[in-house]
C-alpha cells in the first residue's frame, strides 16, 4: 500500500501536536497529503436545544464550544509554518461523535494517525484508539505524548502471534517496514502458522528480518513492553483485539495496555 494521503486527528493536546509532527515526517518522506481533521462534539449529557434550557444558558454553552475549538484552530495555525508542507496540509473541523466521525472519515485514507489520549483531554475532542481501530477498516498509528520525529532509530518490531489481526497489521504495516529496512519478529510460545514463510515474505519484501522469542506463559505485554525500552525500535506494528474488545476489555486487554504503556509510535490493524 503507498502511503500517500495520510489523515491526522488533531485536537490540541500534546499528543495529537506529537502526531502531527510524525504525520508530516512521513509525508515528506513521500512528496504526501496531510489532512488534518478536528472533531468536536456537544455534551452528551442534555440537549442544548431543548426549549426546557434558558436562551442565555444554551448561547453560553454554544459559546463556550466555539471558544474550545478557535483555541485549537489558532494552535495549529501557529504549529503549521514549523511542518514545512506547504500546500500538502489543510485543516478541517467537524462536530460530531469523535470516534465515529474519525472511523467514517479515515476509510477514504491511507492510515489515521492519532495522539495517545491522555487523562485531562477535554470531552470535548477526547478520542479513543482503540475503538477507531475496531471501526474505521483503515490502519491506525497511535503517537505518544511528546515523542520526538527527529529521533534515530535502527529498526521496527512486529507483534505476531500468527493471527488473522497481526496478518493484517503486517500487511498495512509493509511500505514502512520497507523503509526501516530491519524487523524484530516478536513472538510468545510457538505462533499459529509458519514463522519460516513469514520470515520469507519479509525478505522478499527486502527487509531483514530477526527473531525474538519468549517462551510459552510470558506476559505479552510485559515482554513487548520490556523489549520496546530496551532496543527502542521506531515503531511497533501489533494486530488490535485478536479476541472481542469485550472479552479484552473483561480480561484486562493487552492492547490497552500495551497503548498505555509504550513509549514509541504502535501501528494497530483489525
Amino acid at each position: 500500500m503507498a502511503i500517500m494521503n495520510l489523515l491526522v486527528a488533531f485536537n490540541g493536546t500534546e499528543a495529537s501536536e506529537a502526531a502531527l509532527r510524525y504525520a508530516a515526517s512521513l509525508a515528506k518522506q513521500r512528496g504526501a497529503h496531510v489532512t488534518a481533521l478536528l472533531v468536536h462534539s456537544a455534551h452528551d449529557t442534555f440537549d442544548t436545544t431543548s426549549r426546557w434550557i434558558p436562551r442565555e444558558a444554551r448561547n453560553l454553552l454554544a459559546d463556550a464550544q466555539k471558544g474550545i475549538v478557535s483555541e485549537i484552530v489558532e494552535q495549529f495555525e501557529r504549529l503549521r509554518p514549523t511542518l514545512g508542507l506547504g500546500d500538502n496540509l489543510v485543516l478541517r473541523t467537524q462536530k460530531g461523535r469523535v470516534d465515529i466521525v474519525l472511523s467514517d472519515t479515515a476509510r477514504s485514507f491511507d492510515i489515521l494517525i492519532v495522539g495517545r489520549p491522555m487523562r485531562g483531554d477535554d470531552e470535548h475532542v477526547v478520542l479513543h484508539p482503540d475503538r477507531i481501530t475496531l471501526l474505521a477498516g483503515r490502519p491506525v498509528i497511535v503517537v505518544p505524548e511528546g515523542y520526538d520525529v527527529e529521533a534515530r532509530h535502527s529498526h521496527a518490531a512486529l507483534a505476531w502471534d500468527g493471527g488473522r489481526a497481526a496478518a493484517r497489521a503486517m500487511s498495512d504495516s509493509l511500505r514502512l517496514l520497507e523503509q526501516q529496512g530491519k524487523v524484530s519478529v516478536l513472538t510468545i510460545g510457538p505462533p499459529v502458522g509458519s514463522l519460516d514463510d513469514l520470515m520469507a515474505h519479509l525478505k522478499r519484501h527486502d527487509i531483514e528480518a530477526v527473531h525474538e522469542a519468549w517462551p510459552a506463559g510470558h506476559s505479552l505485554v510485559d515482554s513487548v513492553v520490556s523489549y520496546c525500552k530496551r532496543h527502542d525500535p521506531s515503531l511497533l506494528v501489533m494486530g488490535a483485539y485478536e479476541h472481542s474488545k469485550f472479552r479484552e476489555d473483561f480480561l484486562g486487554g493487552h492492547t490497552a495496555q500495551i497503548l498505555r504503556e509504550i513509549s514509541i509510535p504502535i501501528l494497530l490493524s483489525h
